[in-house]
This record gives structure tokens, sequence and C-alpha cells, in this order.
């Protein structure tokens, strides 16, 4: 529930935002913006406003058509509908999603949006997605200036790094510290992550104990990586729907390394029940040997309702003991985690306005590296909707991560919204820079049927995105 309202408030307010950006250009080059309204509202509306013989109108759950108010069509009508899926703008005499070329009067007027200069249509349409860049990049700027940045540098995490078998098959040995790739030392575990799954980098250099060694990665790596995590996710999810009070892991490609250390033990629970105590140090499971923290939760995993033997170090001997592991799989223990040196960085506000522009822009740059990956077939499985969208979200109320999120939100919209497909913003701006080049301006009617193939487009998407949600969910 908690994730579901994050996502209804944070895409209610990418959306009024992205329209608000139609509208300011609109009335700025003197065009009629008739309705503006936050959700769709077929037949009729949860809320109508509208301003005009000096005095503000309001309607509750109210039909759409109204002749009183139509015969004051220079003003705005304000409303919100009841199909909680985007917003619109309908601006005068443009042929979109509100308009149809029947719905324009046989001579262009100089208050359509058909009239302006074809610069200045090029500004309205670009207005939504300027407004949502410029909205993900100011609330990264806030976020810096109220809260700072906390880092872990990578080469800080002095035990090494844990690897999943498909980096092993890269030619990866546990704890191998990676010092460069491509040339470039990277900030952290996840920039390097990022530098090789989403941006294709190849060599990597590692110091493994005192040697260096060279690594060239594959080619289709990433590919590779998005096949093993949909296996992995498809598992997860049949664990899930087997136990509601399961808690489902994430496929972890590299990660810290650090040994599974009894912090505290629950007493009425598995490892207490079986004598574990605080500092035991687990390096077996089923007689696997398991030296990292992942390790042992892999080996568990493995072993849901079963009885394993359980081998572990105390005060320098090696122990054992036989437990039974409940349908979660878990010991009953906190682990002590490993005391990695992160770097804290705050911000005054003419600090943080340059910091959170370049993670604006560094995440719009990962984002459209990574964008290649969804013409796979591994990618295309991995394209979400709305469930995904709001999996994004934590699962407790948490301020900065919901800003974070919709700031990276926000990003993507503006960006999906410049993609050259028409019925979004960047068919419009593709049609107006041909105008603008050929000085020749498309017929509404060409603009109408783009329109409609535009829309049955993205209605394919639609269906697409959020039937892989729905199949995630019940398979």
């Amino acid at each position: 529930m908690i994730q579901a309202i994050q996502l209804i408030l944070a895409l209610s307010f990418l959306v009024l935002i992205h329209e608000f950006g139609h509208f300011l250009f609109a009335r700025l080059f003197h065009v009629r913006v008739e309705k503006f309204y936050m959700f769709f509202n077929p037949q009729i509306s949860l809320l109508r406003a509208k301003k005009f013989n000096g005095k503000w109108h309001v309607k509750f759950f109210a039909k759409n058509d109204d002749e009183e108010w139509a015969k004051y069509p220079d003003n705005t009508e304000w409303g919100i509908g009841w199909l909680p899926f985007g917003g619109y703008c309908a601006i005068a005499g443009m042929v979109d999603e509100t308009h149809s070329t029947d719905d324009l009067p046989s001579e262009p007027q100089d208050w359509e949006f058909r009239s302006k200069p074809a610069w200045q249509r090029l500004l309205i349409i670009l207005g939504g997605i300027l407004v949502n860049f410029t909205a993900g990049l100011l609330i990264f700027v806030m976020l810096m200036w109220h809260y700072g940045t906390d880092t872990l540098p990578l080469k800080n995490i002095t035990t090494g790094l844990y690897y999943s078998e498909i980096m092993e098959q890269e030619g990866f040995q546990q704890q191998d510290k990676i010092l460069t790739i491509n040339g470039e030392e990277p900030a952290s575990l996840p920039a390097a992550i990022n530098a090789i799954i989403l941006e294709g980098k190849r060599d990597v250099v590692a110091l493994r104990g005192t040697d260096t060694v060279r690594l060239t990665l594959s080619e289709d790596l990433g590919e590779r990586f998005l096949a093993q995590h949909n296996d992995f996710d498809k598992k997860e999810r049949e664990k899930a729907r087997a136990d509601k009070n399961y808690h489902k892991q994430s496929y972890v490609l590299m990660a810290e390394w650090f040994p599974f250390v009894v912090e505290q033990v629950i007493l009425d629970n598995t490892a207490g029940i079986a004598g574990i105590q605080p500092g035991d140090s687990v390096v077996a499971v089923a007689g696997v040997e398991t030296p990292s923290f992942i390790h042992v939760r892999k080996e568990l995993q493995r072993h849901p309702c079963d009885s394993v033997t359980i081998d572990f170090y105390r005060n320098g001997e090696r122990q054992s003991a036989r437990l039974f592991l409940g349908d979660q799989c878990q010991l009953g223990v906190t682990v002590r985690m490993p005391q990695f040196e992160t770097e804290h960085t705050d911000y005054n506000l003419l600090q943080a306005i340059p910091a959170g522009i370049q993670h604006g822009w560094d995440f719009l740059v990962m984002y459209v590296k990574q964008f290649r990956l969804i013409f796979t077939k591994e990618g295309a499985q991995s394209v979400g909707g709305f469930g995904a969208i709001g999996n994004m979200f934590p699962d407790v109320w948490n301020w900065r991560g919901f800003w974070y999120i919709t700031a990276t939100l926000s990003i993507i919209l503006a960006f999906m919204n410049f993609l050259p497909i028409p019925a979004l913003d960047g068919g419009y701006i593709l049609f107006l820079l041909v105008e603008i080049i050929t000085r020749r301006k498309p017929s509404d009617k060409f603009l109408e049927k783009a329109n409609e193939v535009g829309f049955w487009l993205l209605l394919a998407l639609l269906i697409f995105a959020n039937g892989n949600d729905i199949i995630r969910f019940f398979f």
C-alpha cells in the first residue's frame, strides 16, 4: 500500500508539472489552453473549475458537457479526472489526443497553436520535457543540499569483492579487487557495475593477492546478466507466492566481501536453539564451504524446511551444529557488518547546484546507455509497467528515497517523451524540425493519422510492459 501511494503521488506530480510546461509556453505565446486536467476524464470529472464573469465556478462529479461554460473558450477549465493514467493539457488548434481535424475551425485563428511560428510551436511542445528534466535536476540539488551524499569508494573495500557465477566465468576470482575499467578507476561499486553492464566496458585490471591480472570481458555479458537476473527473479517470485511472509532476495552480480560473523542471536529462533553464539564465524553449510556472507545466504536458500549441518569457528576452533531451517531459510541471527570507511560530503546551496546538475546528467547518460539492452530478448523480458515502477519505491515511507526516485522518474519521463514516436512530444518535435528545415508544414490530416499510429504503438507498449508485470506476478 505504501508503495502504491508513493507511485500515485510521484506520477501525479510528474504528469502535473509536465503538462504545466506545455501550458506555460502556450500562454507565453498567447495560445488558448482549453482544458488542464490531472488524470483523464471520460464522460465525467471528479472536479471541474473555471473562472468567468469575475468569479470561479466549481463542480464536483460533473458531466463534461456544459453549454454555459463553453461560452467562455478563452478561459482554461481546470479539473481532476477519474482515470488515473496521466493527464492532459488541451491546447487550442493542436491535433493531439484531445482534438481531431474535425474539431478545428475551418480557418486558423490567431489564438491557435497551428497559427504560431514553428519555433514557438517547438517551444510549446518542448515545455513538458524541459520542465520534467529541470525538475529532476532541481530535486537532486535540494537532496544534496539537505542530506549531502554518502559514498563508499571502491578502493576502501579492503576485503575485496564477492563475484557471482557469471563473473567467475569471466575470469574473476573471489576477493579480487578491481583497480581500473578501460583505464579508469571506478569511484564506487555501483559505478563499476554500471561501467561493465550498462556501458559495455570490457578491459578490467584487478588485484589478486599481490598480483595484477588483466581480464577482457565477453561482448554478451550484459545479455547474459539480464538472462540470469530474470531467471533468479522468477525463482524468487515462486518462493514468495508459496509463502506470503517470504522476503525476496535480490540478484547480486558483485558485492562487498565479508565473512558471516554472528553479531546477535535470537534465542528462540533456529540458531539460538542450536547453540550458536555471538562471534561465531559460519564457514560451511551442509558440507559446502561458505567463505563469505553471500555464500552462506545462497547455500541456506538451497535447504528450505530441511535439517542441515552448520560449520563455524569459535575461539579459533572449528565446530559444527545441526539445525532445522524453516521455509525462510534463515538462521535467526544478525550479522556483524564490516566497517568500511565511507565518505560523506555536505553541500551548501551554491555547491549543491552544480553537484545536483552533474548527478542528474550522469543519471541521464547512464539511462540512455542501458536503453540499448531493451532491444535484446533478455532486456525485453525485463521491461515493466506500473508494477515495476511501484517496486522501485521502498515499502516503508522515506522522504529521501521518495524524492530521489521521483527525480529519476522525472528525468526518465523527459527522455521517453523526447523519443521520436508519433503521439509523444518527440514525434511533434521531429515533424517541427522537418518543417523548419524544409519550410514545408505537414498537413493537419497527416498529423492526425501519425498520432493514431503513435497511439496504437504506445498502447501496444503499455500492454506489453504491464503484461510482463502480470506474468511476473502470476508465474
